[in-house]
């Protein structure tokens, strides 16, 4: 909601900007001052607090309402607390300092990704409490490290854990879109990430010849069908209104790596690529795909995967009633527009 005035700031709104101020920005995230932020979280709340350090100096925050019946398995509430590295100089607003205008729309590295969620559980929560509510499930809310890396060093360590098992997830509310509105969105098919590196061998020499078969010139035709298929996607997006970004797969050429010096040919060069396959993408095929394309470009061109996970598929769920009181306070606004919705 836009500030009127002179208006108070909402307490959660206060206290998500103070977690937006929290550098875990990578490649060297401040996970120690995240780690004090939330365990001051639980001690206000009078949450239990369990800190799991899976690898050196990377911790994964519990935050624990018991519930009633503890036979019963949990309910887990999960979000990540790094963020993306940021371009400073295309920012409008110091990324770190929570700038709020006079419409109450805030600017921050990882207000919507995702920190805005994590606020909003603790939010719902602190509401849920004072109003005087308990639930037979306990309620977990996992706050992980190293996710904008892929996870490798942080929830994927995390789940081989006793202390993972221990908490008995039942079920899962995870990472979301904001939403400006009161509505909350359920997503039921998400793309799959695929994280693919590309590397080209060639003829390496002088950069005053025109040698043949150079590792630049094979990797140009990959990246080139790549890029092609790229604007495919993009094309069928516009020009049909029903369709929504997560229904086609979108990719973008994000690192290319070489050379020693302006005067000598490469005998190896690499482009990296982020693809966001989507659910009803036959993954076998497109990693045929993803051959074809190399073998075309000549030989010595050979492709390897940082990360590529399986496709969410379709999660089908059905509530036997109105939306339960965790929901419904995840969902309310809080004196500021920028709020997300988990899935």
């Amino acid at each position: 909601m836009a500030n009127k005035g002179h208006e108070v700031e909402h307490p959660s709104v206060t206290l998500f900007r103070q977690y937006l101020r929290i550098r875990t920005v990578h490649p060297k995230p401040d996970y120690g001052a995240a780690v004090a932020f939330l365990e001051e979280r639980a001690r206000q709340l009078g949450l239990g607090c369990q800190k799991v350090e899976v690898a050196p100096g990377l911790v994964v925050t519990v935050l624990t309402w018991p519930g009633t019946n503890p036979k019963l398995s949990s309910l887990l509430l999960n979000s990540h607390t790094d963020v993306v590295p940021v371009f400073e100089e295309h920012w409008s607003h110091d990324p770190f300092e929570a700038f709020k205008d006079a419409e109450g729309y805030i600017y921050a590295r990882g207000a919507q990704d995702m920190k805005c969620v994590g606020i909003q559980y603790l939010e719902a929560v602190r509401r849920l409490k004072a109003e005087g509510h308990h639930f037979p499930r306990t309620i977990h809310m996992t706050f992980v490290p190293d996710e904008e890396t892929g996870g490798h060093q942080g929830m994927e360590l995390f789940v081989q854990r006793p202390e993972f098992q221990a908490l008995r997830a039942g079920f899962a509310l995870d990472e979301g879109l904001a939403n400006p509105t009161d509505a909350f969105t359920v997503f039921y098919s998400e793309r799959s990430p695929w994280w693919v590196r590309v590397t080209s061998t060639g003829r390496p020499g002088h950069g005053s010849r025109f040698i043949e078969d150079t590792a630049a010139e094979k990797l140009h035709k990959v990246v080139s069908s790549i890029l092609a298929f790229r604007e495919k996607e993009r094309q069928r997006l516009q020009s049909n209104p029903h369709l929504k970004q997560g229904a086609v797969t979108s990719v973008n050429l994000t690192k290319l790596e070489g050379g020693v010096a302006y005067n000598v040919v490469p005998a190896t060069m690499s482009a990296s690529f982020d693809f966001r396959v989507a659910p009803d993408v036959d993954l076998k095929a497109f990693e045929e795909q993803l051959r074809s394309w190399c073998q075309a470009a000549g030989e010595g061109v050979t492709f390897e995967f940082a990360q590529a996970l399986p496709s969410a598929g379709t999660l089908l769920w059905s509530l036997r009633s109105s939306p339960l009181p965790l929901t419904a306070a995840i969902s309310a606004r809080s004196g500021s527009r920028l709020w997300a919705s988990p899935p």
